[in-house]
């Protein structure tokens, strides 16, 4: 992506939308984003209420443009290590339990979010300003809408190629599986009032790799 052909106004609209989303997340910490000051990520960003509303219907889709990032950040990773297969998977559940030590409160947020849809949300489309801004030199990937059904089928494919998926598990139950794993885990171990989320998921991905 060439950023001449990127006009100043569009950067500028670009700038303005990343400052919501990263103030919303300097913000979050220990805190379940449902009780996050709209005034509060506005006075962070040092964006008006008005500007807000320009780039965000409601204050939750901000949960919604991080698991579009959060997402496409990790497919970047995985490419460049060339990971395939249940690798893939143990990396993106060991970076969830990494983001929940970190912030504390934005991946219970984002998971009860979703609960209470009852759906998986449409990733945003992001302008070309956007990807530049969030994926430097990796725009052609980040221009991409990831989706986490076609990276979680995909890997227990490799998975199943590679002799590593159980046998009484298809591919599409697999996946079904991966789904129940990285909500219901993570829920599993606030529950139990554990920090070792990741042993958690290792302990529920055994159920589905042949070793």
């Amino acid at each position: 992506m060439d950023r001449s052909a990127i006009s100043l106004r569009e950067l500028k609209k670009a700038r303005t939308k990343v400052a919501l989303y990263e103030a919303s997340l300097s913000l979050i910490g220990d805190k379940m984003f449902r009780d996050m000051m709209l005034d509060d990520i506005c006075r962070k960003a040092e964006i008006s209420r008005v500007t807000f509303f320009k780039f965000f219907q409601k204050k939750e889709d901000l949960l919604v443009y991080f698991m579009r990032v959060w997402l496409t950040e990790r497919i970047i990773e995985i490419d460049a290590e060339g990971k395939r297969g249940f690798s893939v998977i143990q990396y993106v559940l060991h970076k969830v339990a990494e983001e929940a030590e970190e912030r504390a409160g934005l991946m219970p947020s984002l998971i009860s979010f979703l609960a209470e849809m009852n759906m998986h949300p449409c990733m945003p489309e992001l302008s070309e300003a956007e990807v530049h801004l969030l994926f430097p030199g990796y725009e052609e990937v980040g221009a991409q809408t990831p989706d986490m059904y076609k990276l979680f089928h995909r890997c227990m494919t490799e998975a199943d190629t590679d002799g590593k998926l159980r046998k009484e598990f298809t591919v599409e139950t697999a996946v079904k599986v991966l789904f129940t794993v990285f909500y219901g885990a993570f829920l599993t171990a606030q529950l139990y009032g554990s920090k070792d989320i990741k042993g958690f998921y290792n302990t529920h991905l055994q159920l589905l790799e042949n070793r």
